[in-house]
């Protein structure tokens, strides 16, 4: 069977004994043991009598719709954690009109322990409340994370090769100018971050051809 092996963050490629032409659609088994369809793209290298190649989900999978489905389950969390505090929030006033007039517990009174009940739940279903409200605002703030995800590019996907061709020349552009121009640096470091940044655009661009160009 066909397995998934990591190539570089993010990327994961199919290890195969078989040989595949681009444009096939083969199965390939997770390490949980669920069976992906794929479509090949490029024959990445050789090793031990394996070949490696290049793939997409065949469903069109990738990281824009995971975010995509990771901000809608903290939607639908967040929003019944909400429902669920203002349940709680409710339940805690249920005996308000009684409790707001401040009546002291009557001890030894028949009343006694419903007084300590009405009590002892209100402050329950308060804290109960404020404690879900607080996972309805952790649950949206990674909601809007995920959200922001949503458009996200990496060398998993095949558009990658124009991304990144963009971050290769604007690095180049910044690393000539810094380069012309000293006065220009903000500080000594300057020209050598910003010749750390172009080799690092350099080799995700080479990557992403290697990866998904046709010619590759």
């Amino acid at each position: 069977m066909n397995k998934y092996k990591k190539y570089c963050p993010n990327v994961f490629v199919i290890e195969s004994e078989e040989n595949f032409n681009r444009g096939d659609v083969v199965d390939v088994e997770t390490r949980y043991g669920k069976i992906n369809e794929v479509i090949i793209y490029n024959r990445l290298f050789e090793r031990d009598g394996k070949k490696y190649y290049s793939q997409i989900r065949a469903d069109g999978f990738n990281i824009q719709e995971r975010a995509k489905l990771k901000s809608e389950k903290y939607d639908n969390w967040a929003d019944s954690a909400v429902k669920k505090s203002d349940q709680a929030y409710q339940a805690s006033n249920k005996h308000s009109d009684f409790l707001s007039l401040g009546e002291p517990i009557k001890i030894g009174h028949h009343s006694e322990n419903r007084h300590r009940k009405m009590i002892e739940n209100a402050n329950n279903n308060m804290g109960k409340s404020v404690e879900l409200s607080n996972k309805a605002d952790s649950h949206a703030d990674k909601s809007e994370y995920w959200k922001s995800r949503e458009n996200d590019i990496n060398l998993s996907m095949p558009e990658s090769i124009d991304f990144y061709a963009v971050k290769l020349e604007t690095a180049k552009e910044k690393h000539t100018f810094l380069k012309k121009n000293p006065i220009e640096r903000s500080h000594s470091y300057s020209l050598t971050y910003a010749k750390k940044d172009l080799n690092i655009a350099m080799k995700n661009y080479d990557t992403a051809v290697r990866l998904w160009s046709v010619e590759a």
